[in-house]
């Protein structure tokens, strides 16, 4: 289990990835600010504020490579 605090709010958020490793776009449940993350092992390695275009841009992409791998999306 991955816990991330919000960058722009504080707010926390748990989840789990299958392979302890996620690259994505992320939108707070408190704030609903965007964001993209890369978490390696459990380690996040960047969380970068995003625009709501981005956002939907980089989420299209995360479900497409979703599909081809036939992974759920998280």
């Amino acid at each position: 289990m991955f816990t991330l605090k919000c960058p722009q709010c504080g707010a926390e958020s748990k989840f789990s990835f299958v392979n302890n490793s996620y690259e994505g776009p992320r939108r707070c449940w408190q704030c609903r600010g965007l964001f993209k993350l890369k978490i390696e092992h459990n380690v996040l390695i960047y969380c970068e504020p995003i625009t709501e275009e981005k956002f939907k841009q980089l989420q299209e992409i995360h479900d497409l490579k979703a599909k081809y791998r036939n992974e759920p999306t998280d």
